[in-house]
């Protein structure tokens, strides 16, 4: 799907493309959202950009980086979404790519994302894209805080499934602490990289910044440091909760073991001694009594009584 917006009074509006694929005016926003082969071969022909390098946004497994060319230059990021998996919500990332031309700024993405639709909403202040390189920091800003809202929201999940793991140790609540841990662990790979590619732009002259726009970027460093942060210590935290909760289910199974053993030791006394006493002999003690039977019962009993209370006493199994 392809999108161009434009700004106008410190507006956002949308227009529609050109007829015949003639390229647009100065100073748009095309946003290519999963878009087909032939939206791509399109943007690539009208604006002079390699095919290549629009599709690379499309793969899930794309790096950041960053890629200067004679007629542009190319951010590639991981942004963080949302995606359902039985009936949760669970976060992972996907790239992002923004390509600045001479007088267009492109963005490529599998989806659309909080992090476009600010934009595209004008819901962003400042937003002028007759300030392209401002554009683009802008966007790298609200990635940087939407990382860091994503975050606060694991951060939210991971303390209600630990509420659940206090009173009942379901597999399900195990399972959903995992889920949030890869989340963790997705994100804080796609912090770092991100980190490389912002340390970059400031020793890229590409871009031709001005003093604010390096304000600006130095701002969205410094949110994505804070961000993989924040990452590092909830991950952390969640991996402790998992050792702990695992600990903690070893040593119920010990007890419950411990339990069954002072069981069978307890029950193993009755059985040897009616087994002695059930053997078909006639010189066998209380053969011909005819209170033998209770009298037995009785002994196995006491017997049985007097090892729980030894056990009990020298706390063998506690």
């Amino acid at each position: 799907m392809i999108r161009i917006f434009k700004t106008e009074g410190g507006k956002v509006h949308q227009i529609h493309p050109s007829p015949g694929g003639k390229r647009q005016e100065n100073t748009v926003w095309i946003a290519l959202t999963d878009p087909t082969m032939e939206e791509l071969e399109q943007i690539a022909r009208i604006n002079q950009i390699d095919i290549d390098d629009l599709k690379s946004a499309l793969d899930e497994e794309e790096r950041s980086r960053i890629v200067v060319e004679d007629h542009y230059t190319m951010i590639v990021l991981d942004i963080p979404v949302t995606e359902i998996r039985n009936d949760k919500e669970y976060f992972h990332t996907i790239p992002f790519a923004i390509i600045r031309t001479s007088d267009v700024v492109i963005t490529v993405c599998l989806e659309d994302t909080p992090v476009l639709t600010v934009f595209m909403d004008g819901r962003v202040r400042d937003f002028d894209l007759n300030r392209p390189v401002k554009f683009i920091f802008q966007m790298l800003y609200h990635n940087s805080t939407m990382y860091l809202q994503y975050l606060r929201i694991i951060d939210k999940k991971s303390d209600e499934v630990e509420k659940k793991l206090h009173v009942s140790q379901r597999n399900q609540e195990l399972i959903d602490m995992l889920e949030l841990e890869k989340s963790l662990v997705y994100i804080t790979t796609s912090l770092r990289g991100n980190e490389l590619v912002l340390e970059r732009l400031t020793r890229n002259q590409s871009l031709d910044m001005n003093e604010e726009e390096m304000e600006l970027l130095e701002d969205v460093i410094i949110e994505n440091k804070q961000a993989i942060e924040m990452a590092k210590i909830y991950s952390d935290i969640l991996s402790g909760t998992m050792d702990a909760y695992a600990s903690v289910i070893s040593n119920n199974l010990n007890i419950v073991m411990k339990f069954l053993a002072v069981v069978t030791i307890v029950l193993t006394i009755p059985t040897i001694v009616t087994s002695a006493f059930g053997m078909n002999f006639a010189v066998i003690p209380l053969y011909h009594h005819p209170y033998g039977f209770w009298i037995v019962v009785g002994i196995s009993l006491v017997l049985a009584v007097i090892a729980g209370i030894l056990i009990g006493k020298y706390q063998k199994f506690k």
